[in-house]
């Protein structure tokens, strides 16, 4: 790393912070303005509020737009340098085109390492805490709107596989007193029934960690014979919990990565359909920091050239390129959850598209 690049690297990181720094007050103060009603219903002080729920809403609302931001910091300030005529003096310098680009290849990797960082781990986080400001005191019923309805059943009712031989249904299931029932379980082997367990209700036990059923009948096919047993009540240690059993419609933004991988594991184990958002979701949080670095590269190539017209005109093209980027993040996102395309495809189909927009760029770039 040379001074110069230091200097582009200086002006690429402070530009972005600036941006993001404005844009982070403008939201708040908008969010504010909105939900002014909600906070004073909610009787709560000036400190309650901001760690409570703004320190949730800003990484939200950071990671929402943080690729749009770094490319608009990009086109910014390499198109003042581009009007003061810095890029010519640097390429007539004998500096090589690609040796330009090295400060904001470097700008652009760091900025994506730490968003990436923060799609998996810091944004999860800050999703729940936001999340449970706003169900307790904005809507208190948010957190009860469950996915039954796509992934389990309808309504209360729960049908799904708890392992590869056994499959269970819970009726009318209660996601605050934890209880539900009817409940059966129906153990298959061979592509034969061999267990029949039903009982008329279910509910976990929070000393002991597990799911009690009462009043209880278990009945074991043995060849032509049945062998039915009547139990007052069983313990049963499934390998789900409440929380598995309580989800709102925001779930997979207060997950942690590892969270979310499990979840797709446990529901592609129970045979759940309408996982496609869940897995577009993940691979997004991989995929959103690529976005970064290639928006770096186009907004570097778009600006670095001096033209007629200056910032202007390079900011028009920058938001162009940008609408059409979120054009084909949300229609492939649409085409999986709703179609039959691959999620992992999805989530990188915008990736895919830009990277050829960045390579006919940099071919036409006068170096």
């Amino acid at each position: 790393m040379k001074k110069i690049d230091w200097y582009i690297l200086k002006k690429f990181l402070s530009t972005f912070s600036f941006a993001i720094f404005l844009f982070t007050i403008i939201s708040v103060v908008v969010d504010v303005s909105e939900k002014a009603d909600d906070f004073v219903k909610s009787n709560l002080g000036f400190k309650q509020i901001v760690m409570g729920y703004y320190i949730g809403f800003v990484p939200h609302i950071v990671a929402l737009l943080f690729p749009l931001f770094v490319f608009i910091a990009v086109i910014f300030f390499t198109s003042k340098m581009a009007g003061r005529s810095e890029i010519i003096a640097i390429l007539a310098s004998g500096t090589s085109y690609n040796r330009w680009l090295r400060p904001y290849w470097v700008g652009g990797i760091f900025l994506a390492a730490l968003l990436w960082y923060s799609n998996h781990y810091l944004v999860p986080n800050a999703n729940k805490i936001r999340g449970a400001f706003e169900a307790k005191y904005f809507d208190p019923n948010s957190s009860y709107e469950t996915l039954t309805k796509s992934r389990f059943g309808s309504g209360n009712d729960f049908y799904f596989r708890i392992d590869s031989i056994t499959y269970a249904g819970i009726y009318n299931y209660d996601t605050s007193s934890k209880r539900g029932g009817p409940v059966f379980l129906h153990t298959v082997k061979n592509h034969a029934l061999v267990e029949n367990i039903r009982a008329e209700s279910v509910y976990w036990d929070t000393v002991k960690r597990n799911w009690r059923m009462e009043d209880v009948i278990k009945r074991e096919l043995i060849g032509m014979n049945e062998q039915l047993t009547q139990i007052h009540s069983l313990n049963m240690n499934f390998n789900f919990t409440p929380a598995d059993l309580r989800r709102d419609k925001y779930t997979k933004d207060k997950l942690s990565s590892p969270e979310l991988s499990r979840l797709i594991h446990l529901e592609e184990l129970r045979g759940s359909e309408g996982l496609s958002e869940l897995k577009v979701e993940a691979g997004r949080r991989d995929a959103t920091p690529i976005t970064v670095i290639l928006l770096t590269i186009i907004g570097a190539v778009i600006a670095g050239r001096k033209i007629r017209g200056g910032s202007g005109v390079h900011l028009a093209i920058g938001f162009i390129i940008a609408a059409l980027f979120i054009l084909a993040d949300k229609f492939s996102t649409i085409f999986s959850t709703k179609g039959n395309l691959p999620p992992t495809i999805a989530a990188w189909i915008p990736n895919s598209i830009f990277l050829l927009v960045v390579i006919g760029l940099y071919r036409k770039a006068p170096k």
